[in-house]
C-alpha cells in the first residue's frame, strides 16, 4: 500500500479550541432526514421505547452502533470488484489470510460470519459444563454463548473499572490478583480460557494496558491456560497504548498489535467493526487450537476459506485490516468521543471518563437519580434523548441484563447511555447538535421518568424487547421542549 504517511499531524487551532480535525474528505454522501418532535413521539412509542426497533427514516444521527457502521475507504470499496467468488481456493480469501498474517502475526485464519459465530464455535469447541471463564468484562453475546455451552463467567475488573469519573488510563486491566484466587479456587482444568476484550464495551470502552497482557500471560502459562482476545476493537485499544502507555509512545501502531496478538493463543473478531463489513475470524499461530475450531466452523459456517462471508467482503475485510495500522483512521472515533465527553464533564454532566473507544457513555444513573434501576435509566434516557433530537444511542445497562432463577432484575453494574462514533460518519456540527441536546436534557432531567416490559424475550432481550413508560413522562418532555424550542426541531 503506497499511501501518505499515517501518522496524524497535531494541529493547534489559533482560537485555543481542542477540537477534533477530520483527516479525510467526504466524497458520497447519504441524505439523513430530522423529523418534528411529534413525529419522533409517535416513533418511539410505535418502538416499544427499544432503539433497537426503530426505522431509521425516523433516525436522524443513528448512533446506536459502531458494528457495521464505520465508513468504508475508498480502498475497500474499489477491492470488492476483484473478488474471486470460488467456493473454494478463492484468491480473495488469499489476501485475507496475508492481511491478517501481517497486522496480528498470526499463522491459522478461519472466516466466519460475524463475531458471535466465532464466539459459538470457541465456547462449543472449548467450554464443557462446570467450566468458568475468567474475564476483564463480559459481553452480551458472549456471555450468552458460554453460558449456553455450561460455562460460567466470572468477572475480574480492577477496583478503577466502575468508577465513572476517573483518570485512570486502563480500566479494562483484568485483576491478576483476582485470576490467581480464581485459579486456586476452581483449578486450571475447570478454566478453559481467560479471555481479554479489548475496549470492554459494556463499561465505557476502556482499554487495558499491555503490562496487564503481560501479567495475565505469565499467570496463564503457569498453569497451562490458553489465553483468548476479542479483538474486535483492538485497534481503538492501541491507539490508547500508544497514547497512555509511556513504555509506547513511539511505538507505531503496527508494532503495538503485534505485541498484543503474540501474548494471546486464540484471537477472534468481527469485521463489522474492524472494517464495516459482515463477517469476522478466529486466528491462531496453534495448529492444535486450529484444528479443534476448524471443524466446527465447516460445520455451522461453510467452507474455511469463506466461512459466510462474500467474497466482497472478504477483500473489504483484508484492506480493512492494513488500515487498522493507520493512526489517521483508528484515531479519528476516538478524537470525537473524547470531544464530546469532555464537553459535557465541563458541564457537570456525568459521563464516563477517560474518554474510551467505541462511543461516549452517559451515566444514566446520575443523569436520572430519579429513576430506579428497575424501572431502567439507561433506556429510559436512550429513548428521552431520541424523542428530543432524533438521536438514536444505546442502552447499556439492567435492560442490556438478564433475570435471576426468581424472575428478578441482575441489576447492571453500571447504567449507561451510550452513543457511538463509527469511523468518519459524523462531523463536528452534527457531533455539537448532540452535545446541545444532551445539555438541554439534563437541564429538564426530572421530567424523564422510567420504562417496564410489555413484552420481553427470554434471551437478549434488549434486541427485541418491547417497554412502555411508567407515566406520562414523554408528553411533560414535549411540551417543555416545544416551549423552549418553538418550531425548531
Amino acid at each position: 500500500m503506497n499511501e501518505a504517511p499515517t501518522t496524524p499531524m497535531k494541529v493547534k487551532f489559533y482560537s485555543g479550541e481542542d477540537i477534533p480535525l477530520e483527516l479525510h474528505k467526504v466524497r458520497i454522501v447519504q441524505k439523513l432526514y430530522l423529523r418534528p418532535i411529534d413525529e419522533r413521539r409517535k416513533a418511539m412509542e410505535a418502538a416499544g421505547f427499544n432503539t433497537f426497533q426503530l426505522s431509521t427514516p425516523d433516525v436522524f444521527l443513528d448512533m446506536l452502533t459502531d458494528s457495521g457502521t464505520n465508513a468504508m475507504s475508498d480502498n475497500q470499496v474499489s477491492s470488492m470488484l476483484r473478488a474471486d467468488d470460488a467456493y473454494a481456493g478463492s484468491q480473495s480469501f488469499a489476501r485475507m489470510e496475508t492481511a491478517v498474517r501481517e497486522v496480528f502475526g498470526t499463522q491459522y485464519v478461519i472466516p466466519v460470519h460475524q463475531g458471535r459465530a466465532a464466539e459459538n464455535v470457541i465456547s462449543k469447541a472449548f467450554i464443557k459444563p462446570g467450566d468458568v471463564i475468567p474475564m476483564n468484562y463480559h459481553f452480551t453475546t458472549t456471555k450468552a454463548h458460554m453460558e449456553m455451552n455450561g460455562g460460567r463467567i466470572f468477572e475480574l475488573y480492577t477496583d478503577e473499572a466502575l468508577i465513572i469519573k476517573s483518570s485512570h488510563p486502563f480500566k479494562g486491566n483484568l485483576d491478576v490478583t483476582k485470576l490467581k484466587g480464581l485459579i486456586k479456587e476452581y483449578g486450571a482444568a475447570r478454566i478453559p480460557f481467560i479471555r481479554l476484550e479489548a475496549s470492554t464495551n459494556l463499561i465505557g470502552g476502556q482499554p487495558f494496558s499491555i503490562a496487564n497482557m503481560r501479567e495475565v500471560r505469565k499467570v496463564a502459562d503457569q498453569h497451562g491456560i490458553i489465553v483468548l482476545l476479542d479483538a474486535s476493537l483492538i485497534g481503538e485499544n492501541a491507539w490508547f497504548i500508544k497514547q497512555r502507555e509511556a513504555k509506547f509512545k513511539n511505538s507505531s501502531i503496527k508494532d503495538i498489535l503485534l505485541t498484543m496478538c503474540g501474548l494471546v493463543d486464540i484471537i477472534y473478531f468481527s469485521s463489522r467493526k474492524v472494517s464495516s463489513t459482515r463477517g469476522g475470524a478466529i486466528c491462531t499461530s496453534r495448529k492444535d487450537l486450529f484444528l479443534k475450531v476448524r471443524d466446527l466452523v465447516v460445520l455451522y459456517e461453510g467452507f474455511v476459506t469463506y466461512g459466510g462471508m462474500s467474497v466482497r467482503e472478504i477483500e473489504a475485510l483484508a484492506i480493512g485490516m492494513y488500515e487498522t495500522t493507520d493512526e489517521t483512521v483508528i484515531s479519528q472515533s476516538p478524537s470525537f468521543i473524547a470531544y464530546l465527553v469532555n464537553e459535557l464533564d465541563k458541564r457537570g454532566i456525568p459521563v464516563i471518563t477517560p474518554p474510551g473507544a467505541l462511543g461516549c457513555h452517559v451515566d444514566a444513573r446520575g443523569f436520572l437519580p430519579h429513576v430506579s434501576q428497575t424501572e431502567y435509566p439507561a433506556g429510559a434516557l436512550a429513548a428521552a434523548l431520541f424523542i428530543i433530537s432524533g438521536v438514536r444511542g444505546m442502552e447499556r445497562g439492567t435492560i442490556s441484563s438478564v433475570r435471576d432463577d426468581k424472575g428478578n432484575d441482575i441489576l447492571a453494574d453500571v447504567e449507561l447511555l451510550r452513543l457511538a462514533f463509527p469511523r468518519r460518519v459524523f462531523t463536528l456540527s452534527q457531533t455539537k447538535f448532540v452535545l446541545d441536546r444532551l445539555i438541554w436534557l439534563y437541564k429538564n432531567r426530572g421530567l424523564v421518568g422510567g420504562l417496564k416490559f410489555v413484552d420481553e424475550p427470554t434471551v437478549l432481550r434488549f434486541f427485541m424487547g418491547r417497554l412502555a413508560p411508567t407515566s406520562n413522562w414523554p408528553e411533560r418532555l414535549v411540551r417543555q421542549f416545544k416551549k423552549d424550542f418553538g418550531d425548531s426541531l
